[in-house]
């Protein structure tokens, strides 16, 4: 016997050898790939006719086991690495083997150390910038152990009982100046920020509609489902589909258009003009910057703010992306190197959520450590840009290395080094040739996070990582593509025709968000050369030209 929603009694019963689950007598729920979607069609049985003595118990252990099977029988089950990161050793880890070092290329904590020679920025030695990624910066660590000891390991509970404290008062405020917000409002994760954001929005609004990239995160999806509000998904970076369907919607209807503004495991950052298009169509706008924050920007804001680089600079920030996005949603986690996530927006927006969000109301608070440690890290970021310029120096350096060795880098604006593989069990073998042979953890990515065929090596460089490091990286790949017989850059451009294949056009004309204007490698001896913006005094000053800095860049 089963409790329905409406907590009515009904029997399993079995249908062609299947056993099925009634939630209510009109709708029978079978389960597909893991999960259960509701037949609206009437059952053929009336369950009050089944005896429940003459059904056979479920085999609850057996389901499970053939579940897991499956996956490892399609080449899309998971394994996880054991990593140990090592704080005052970023970015090296180590695994079961305490002894054995690892050098992990794939990793959301960015911001590491950079070895510097010049006088100009030894004032930063004390702060810890060039010595660890954010997850173990010293200032960091130094709040969090304070904090900690004063305040205890717990919040106490929801932030209705007791997890409500001055470290989350001060948080979100920082939060909500960082993106030139009224409000904001912190959870314990970035999946659960968009989630809960969502679902409130999309139940609360009458006949709301989403419109959702078709590269979403499965936060962004979720919460759009569990809304159960209506949606349409528009061509991944496709702003020509997306007016389409914005204008087959009726004018009065509430219409929010999702997007994210850097995709992990594909290409494509925020546009400009699409923020016309949603004003044009009475549309709001929701952003996720989960991977941008605390590596974009003059202040670490994320792409919005950095694609208006120089007007958050002079501190004129209206009528800037930032300022026409609706609501901007981020996590601590990755750039920050801390936890949580949160989202941005109107007070009274905000607060809606914060009224009326089941995940949030019920979810224990996070411990005012976690919450303390995040604010010194958004407000250390803000006041040092140098560890993220030296990262997208180091990035640049890797794709073209990659390149120039024929290896398929998929075209991509940010920080993310995409490395095609195409066959889940290639991948994954490569991925253990490197951790086995040359102890370099990357992670091997396949579906659902992409789709089969398009399998990939996601490779994150740090601010941390040597040329001596990157050396061994490259070195290491291009004898597991020997080895392995991966196809190489070409045979993953061009079709068999000879045409370029959709998502490798640009390869060659694709420009970083970060210029290099903005990184101090622009043209030898012109005007701007070496110029960086301070984003804590708001003036321009001279940094060290780039080869005053430890020569990592390879080839710039």
């Amino acid at each position: 016997m089963v409790l329905s929603k409406s907590n009515k009694l009904y029997p399993r019963f079995r249908f062609n050898g299947r056993s099925s689950l009634l939630v209510r007598p009109e709708v029978t729920w079978k389960l597909l790939h893991g999960r259960f979607f509701a037949n609206e069609s009437p059952s053929p049985f009336d369950p009050q006719s089944q005896r429940a003595s003459s059904v056979e118990p479920f085999r609850f252990e057996h389901f499970c086991a053939s579940v897991v099977e499956a996956k490892k029988q399609d080449k899309s089950y998971r394994y996880f690495r054991n990593i140990n990161r090592l704080a005052h050793e970023f970015p090296m880890a180590h695994s079961a083997d305490a002894e054995k070092k690892i050098n992990t290329w794939c990793t959301n904590d960015y911001v590491g150390p950079r070895l510097i020679t010049s006088l100009l920025f030894c004032s930063q030695l004390m702060c810890g910038c060039i010595q660890l990624g954010m997850g173990g910066n010293p200032k960091v660590l130094e709040t969090m152990h304070a904090v900690l000891e004063q305040y205890g390991a717990c919040s106490g509970g929801s932030r209705n009982i007791s997890g409500h404290n001055r470290f989350a008062i001060s948080l979100k405020k920082t939060l909500a100046k960082l993106h030139c917000k009224p409000a904001a409002l912190y959870f314990g994760s970035g999946y659960n920020a968009n989630d809960c954001a969502l679902t409130v929005l999309g139940s609360q609004l009458p006949d709301c509609v989403f419109l959702s990239d078709a590269s979403n995160h499965a936060s962004i999806i979720e919460g759009i489902r569990h809304s159960r509000a209506k949606k349409l998904v528009w061509k991944h970076n496709d702003l020509d589909d997306l007016e389409r369907k914005l204008a087959s919607l009726p004018t009065g209807v509430p219409k929010i258009i999702c997007f994210e503004s850097i995709y992990s495991m594909h290409s494509g950052t925020n546009r400009r003009d699409l923020r016309d298009i949603a004003q044009k169509y009475g549309a709001i706008t929701f952003l996720d910057e989960v991977h941008a924050v605390g590596l974009y920007g003059p202040h670490g804001a994320g792409v919005a703010e950095h694609l208006d680089f120089e007007a958050h600079v002079s501190g004129n920030t209206n009528g800037t992306i930032v300022d026409r996005i609706d609501i901007l949603s981020g996590a601590l986690g990755k750039g920050f190197g801390t936890m949580g996530g949160y989202i941005t927006g109107s007070a009274s927006l905000i607060d809606m959520i914060r009224s009326l969000s089941c995940g949030f109301i019920f979810t224990t608070a996070p411990p005012p450590a976690t919450m303390a440690g995040a604010q010194t890290a958004i407000e250390f970021q803000r006041e040092n840009p140098h560890d993220r310029m030296q990262l997208q120096r180091h990035v640049r350096a890797v794709k073209d290395r990659l390149r120039l060795h024929g290896l398929p880098v998929l075209p991509h604006r940010s920080h993310i080094v995409p490395l095609m593989v195409g066959d889940a069990s290639k991948c994954k073998a490569a991925a253990d040739i490197l951790f086995d042979e040359f102890d370099i953890y990357v992670q091997p990515i396949n579906s659902p996070s992409v789709a089969v065929g398009q399998e990939r090596l996601r490779i994150s460089p740090t601010a941390a990582h040597t040329q001596s490091h990157q050396d061994r990286l490259v070195e290491a790949l291009v004898q597991i593509w020997d080895r392995l017989g991966l196809d190489r850059l070409e045979r993953w451009r061009t079709e068999a025709d000879g045409s370029v294949r959709e998502g490798w056009e640009d390869m060659d004309t694709l420009e970083p968000v970060w210029t290099v204007g903005q990184l101090g490698i622009s043209v030898a001896g012109g005007p701007e050369e070496g110029r960086v913006y301070s984003n804590f005094s708001k003036k321009a000053y001279r940094m060290p030209a780039a080869g005053h800095l430890e020569d990592t860049r390879m080839g710039w």
